[in-house]
């Protein structure tokens, strides 16, 4: 799929089928994770991809609006270490993985990470040491249905020339 047709078309995706997403797609969701932009090229970001239903069970009862990663074939969690940019590297990541689910025929949803009072618990439960922070958990999957996509703004109503 084009980029800005991926672009277009990426929406949350929260019910999956259940038939598991090979592991190499996975790999190139992670893959495209790894190449998004990042403050002075640190690279703080490592992704745990969740495949085990146990742990994904684990991790969605802690959540408070991701119960449906537990249903998701996979998940992918992204964190970064601990420096100064590592939310917006962290966030570059994660959009860069939805949009690459969306190009290759895949379901995702962003379930919010970083400040949730559940980080340290969800840290704990994927054995991720000190010094990283959680940024998002990725559940990805086959799309059970069609996603509507939620409407946006028009473009003429928020953009602006060279002053607010």
């Amino acid at each position: 799929m084009e980029t800005l047709a991926a672009i277009g078309a990426r929406c949350s995706v929260r019910r999956f089928e259940s038939r598991p997403v090979p592991r190499e797609i996975l790999e190139k969701l992670v893959d495209a994770g790894r190449l998004a932009p990042t403050a002075s090229n640190i690279q703080p970001w490592e992704f745990i991809v969740v495949t085990d239903e146990s742990v994904k069970n684990r991790v969605a009862a802690i959540t408070d609006h991701g119960k449906f990663i537990a249903d998701a074939p996979a998940m992918i969690a992204v964190f970064g270490k601990d420096t100064k940019y590592y939310l917006e590297d962290g966030c570059a990541a994660t959009t860069n993985i939805l949009l690459a689910a969306t190009g290759l025929g895949l379901g995702a949803c962003w379930v919010a990470g970083s400040n949730k009072p559940y980080c340290e618990e969800i840290s704990a439960v994927l054995g991720v040491p000190a010094g990283y922070k959680l940024v998002s958990l990725i559940p990805v999957g086959y799309p059970a249905v069609p996603a509507p996509r939620a409407p946006k703004r028009a473009l003429q109503d928020l953009i602006h020339w060279d002053k607010f």
